[in-house]
């Protein structure tokens, strides 16, 4: 799929880290973009600082997700693409000082990370499905998902993260193959270690050292690379029903 002006794209999650690159690269690309976030004060700023628009979002509420997309596809014209950037990534143990793992911020996380991933999604494709084909293809839209590799090697503390990302890796493929009859693809990034708003505010040394666990390049990733990652999945019609690791050959260790 060709980006343009005739592309709208919504990027859950925009206002900042993997999610802000990846709108900025959207609109660079000349994509009418809207940020669908919970942060109200970055998000306004990262759109007016990109030329995109903000829109308050709880991803958790599907009521809410609704109202955003209704009000995006007002906006901008119903979206050809969606980007699952929104997530959040609490340490716990599954047992700590003998205590179970809290309850509600186990289903916090899943609700953020897969459910709302899920919920945003199949709403976008909704709206993708009743477009026009762009192309002899049939293609209407591509939907592309956040996992981590901790969705393969979750580490100490990460067994709710962990979970919901791997949850995310399991429902690509069926995603892809229940909206193939639509035109719609559906792919998956999962990266390593990338400089996030919370990786950067740790000190330069541990930022040095987390970069030199990776194989090659030794460092950590650029949210930038994300995002041409995302925009080259949207432009090449093959990719479809698979997760991409993009992790400088991490494997990432028990802690």
């Amino acid at each position: 799929m060709q980006i343009g002006k005739d592309t709208p794209a919504v990027v859950t999650g925009g206002a900042s880290g993997l999610g802000k690159a990846t709108a900025a690269a959207l609109a660079r690309a000349g994509a009418p973009v809207t940020i669908l976030d919970l942060d109200a004060e970055t998000g306004e700023a990262t759109a007016e600082a990109i030329g995109a628009r903000f829109i308050r979002t709880d991803v958790t509420d599907p009521e809410s997700i609704a109202a955003a997309l209704s009000a995006a596809a007002e906006a901008n014209g119903a979206p050809r693409i969606h980007v699952n950037c929104a997530g959040i990534g609490p340490a716990a143990k599954t047992v700590s000082r003998g205590a179970p793992h809290d309850p509600a911020l186990f289903e916090k996380v899943i609700r953020v990370n897969l459910l709302g991933s899920f919920w945003a999604a199949s709403q976008s494709a909704a709206l993708m499905s009743a477009l026009d084909p762009l192309n002899e293809d049939g293609e209407r839209g591509v939907i592309v998902h956040t996992a981590s590799v901790a969705a393969f090697e979750g580490q100490i503390g990460q067994v709710a993260y962990a979970t919901s990302k791997s949850g995310i890796v399991g429902m690509t493929l069926p995603m892809a193959r229940d909206l193939a009859d639509k035109g719609i693809r559906v792919m998956t990034i999962a990266p390593g270690i990338f400089l996030t708003p919370l990786l950067a505010g740790l000190p330069q040394e541990v930022q040095v050292s987390l970069g030199q666990q990776v194989p090659f390049p030794r460092r950590l990733g650029d949210p930038a690379e994300f995002a041409e990652l995302a925009l080259e999945i949207v432009r090449n019609p093959m990719l479809n029903g698979s997760v991409i690791r993009l992790d400088g050959a991490i494997r990432m260790a028990p802690r």
